[in-house]
């Protein structure tokens, strides 16, 4: 009698396959977007919420120095039409094989929306004025 876990002839759980190296390396890229989406949107929250309690890392000049850059290059790809990097890489490694795990389908759900592209690259080019304005309204402590 077979249990729940039992192996199929490819190795993996009954009905699962096993991830090829090639759909482990796109997850990987996704969990790699997903990270800079984390530190483009949550390093704002931060840097506000920072800002507000005293914490002296979020006037850190390098770290918000490149998360002003991480939001202005996203904006400038937008404007110029350029598709993101890891997008592309990722569909790539993907292929005609969409499958994916389930972890990559949760990040797939919470990165990715069915917009018009207008739509992305204004919210875009709007975020990047809104962290540039913070840098004014919350400055960085001066280089050392």
């Amino acid at each position: 009698m077979l249990g729940p876990l039992a192996a199929g002839r490819d190795g993996g759980l009954l009905g699962q396959r096993q991830p090829s190296a090639v759909s482990t390396l796109a997850d990987l890229v996704l969990v790699i977007h997903f990270a800079f989406v984390l530190f483009v949107v949550g390093g704002l929250a931060l840097i506000w919420i920072g800002a507000a309690a005293g914490w002296e890392w979020v006037r850190n000049f390098w770290f918000r120095i490149a998360h002003l850059g991480a939001i202005a290059f996203v904006a400038g790809e937008a404007l110029l039409g350029i598709w993101c990097p890891l997008t592309v890489w990722e569909a790539q490694l993907r292929g005609a094989d969409a499958g994916k795990s389930f972890v990559a389908q949760w990040v797939h759900r919470v990165m990715f929306y069915d917009f018009p592209e207008q739509v992305f690259t204004v919210a875009y080019v709007l975020f990047a004025l809104v962290v540039a304005a913070t840098l004014w309204l919350v400055p960085p402590r001066p280089r050392k």
